[in-house]
């Protein structure tokens, strides 16, 4: 099964105008973008060839008038795991080795139908993390996580590989 690698965000009443603007977007990056199922209302999962470069260069792109319109975050996904705690830190513990030591980071995370509290979950996705410097204003990396019901997408970012408008 094909798994997206981009998820972006965006006004559900307007997801015909998004989906248009997304694709308009790309095409300036020279990127295809794959749209796939998604079971949430507000949120595209997409497979293009490269998530993070696109990001990269669409970051760029940023203050074009309009080009962004209907969208809101533009959010790479390097790995999907199920939704558990214990699924999630393993990954997150994978991940992690992409932090040098003396980098500053911090943990971002959008959860959509999972009943847990985000402090609770934080806490425990952030112990298994053994880098001290965090920074939730001005990190280098960023540890993502999409938690979309029983599935969640997880990735190590640098700042402007992510987007939001």
């Amino acid at each position: 099964m094909v798994e997206a690698n981009l998820l972006v965000t965006h006004d559900s009443s307007h997801a015909g105008s998004a989906k248009e603007a997304i694709e308009k977007a790309l095409k300036a990056v020279k990127q295809k973008a794959k749209f796939l199922k998604s079971d949430v209302e507000g949120v595209f999962k997409l497979r293009v060839g490269n998530a993070k470069k696109a990001v990269k260069s669409l970051n760029k792109l940023k203050k074009k008038k309009g080009m962004f319109e209907h969208t809101f975050h533009w959010v790479p996904i390097d790995k999907w795991a199920s939704s558990g705690i214990g699924a999630m830190q393993k990954e997150i513990k994978k991940l992690q080795k992409g932090i040098k030591k003396n980098e500053k980071w911090k943990l971002d995370i959008q959860k959509r139908h999972l009943g847990i509290s985000t402090t609770e979950l934080i806490l425990k996705l952030t112990e298994v993390v053994d880098r001290q410097k965090v920074d939730l204003e001005n990190p280098q990396k960023i540890i993502e996580v999409q938690i979309i019901g029983k599935k969640a997408g997880l990735a190590l970012l640098n700042r402007n590989e992510i987007l939001s408008i």
